[in-house]
């Protein structure tokens, strides 16, 4: 079995994050569409919808600037282990 470095480590991890990140946002953002499109909404909204909505949106912002912030980090590289050769 091979034993994989810690970069290799990290970016595989940073791709299972990212992508079960994007996935949940998705389908969220497909089940919201669809709630809003296709069942019928009253004209005033319920005080419970009203706090859901708060909550629901407050939740998506927290999960877009997490999926936001692992992407962006993922260009700070860790430094590469300079081999006995390259010495500098």
């Amino acid at each position: 079995m091979k034993k994989y470095s810690n970069s290799e480590i990290k970016a595989r991890l940073i791709l299972i994050v990212g992508i079960t990140l994007s996935v949940v946002f998705g389908i969220s953002m497909v089940a919201i569409l669809y709630s809003l499109v296709f069942v019928v909404q009253p004209l005033e909204p319920s005080p419970n919808d009203t706090e859901m909505l708060q909550i629901v949106s407050s939740s998506f912002a927290v999960l877009l600037g997490g999926l936001l912030g692992l992407l962006s980090a993922n260009g700070l590289r860790d430094k590469q282990d300079k081999g006995p050769d390259n010495d500098q």
